[in-house]
């Protein structure tokens, strides 16, 4: 798929405050300083379309993206950063689950996986908590031009058995690098394979 244009439409802290209408939205979300800004910049050929920073924790709203006038790229806060404190977490968590649990537009969510790290308490709590309410998700494993390939490969197949303890089947993976512009054609492919059937069915 080709991104022709993107646009930044609004962002808020309220669901009921999101974009009307019916068009499909494909949520980006992970642990702070994953790298999620850099990623929704490389795949929308957009430098500064999403605020990037070296500052953990810089999304605290949900931000909706306007893409070639037909779906929504949708940038959640990161969760997880300590600095916040306890009550900034807490309101940071409740963004994001009532706009995942509520928004009836929401297509798709990517998880954001830092690839250097082993398997992480709060992301493997996070996933479980989306299987729970039946949330339609796929991994995007960021920065892999960070480590080399066989590192690469070993951390993923740790990932995928850690996993495998508690899913009888794995989502979706990606891998990305925006530096190097990697799995960009991959993930907007996907994107456009879904928003496809979904017109066929419509």
């Amino acid at each position: 798929m080709e991104i022709k244009s993107a646009e930044f439409v609004i962002n808020n802290t309220q669901v009921d405050k999101c974009p009307e209408g019916n068009r499909p939205e494909y949520a980006f979300i992970g642990r702070s300083n994953v790298g999620k800004s850099s990623l929704i910049n490389m795949l929308t050929n957009r430098k500064g379309l999403a605020m990037t920073s070296q500052k953990p924790g810089k999304t605290q709203l949900i931000n909706h993206f306007i893409i070639n006038n037909d779906w929504y790229l949708v940038d959640l806060p990161g969760y997880g950063y300590a600095q916040r404190g306890k009550e900034g977490r807490e309101n940071i968590r409740r963004i994001i689950e009532s706009y995942i649990l509520q928004r009836e537009q929401l297509t798709s969510l990517f998880l954001l996986l830092d690839c250097r790290h082993e398997p992480q308490k709060i992301d493997l709590e996070f996933m479980e908590w989306l299987g729970e309410n039946g949330i339609p998700f796929s991994i995007i494993f960021t920065k892999t031009d960070k480590i080399s390939k066989g590192r690469l490969k070993e951390n993923i197949q740790t990932y995928q058995k850690k996993l495998l303890e508690n899913w009888e089947e794995l989502p979706p993976v990606f891998l990305s690098s925006s530096e190097k512009r990697e799995g960009r054609e991959e993930i907007l492919d996907y994107i456009g394979t879904i928003n496809a059937n979904l017109t066929s069915e419509s």
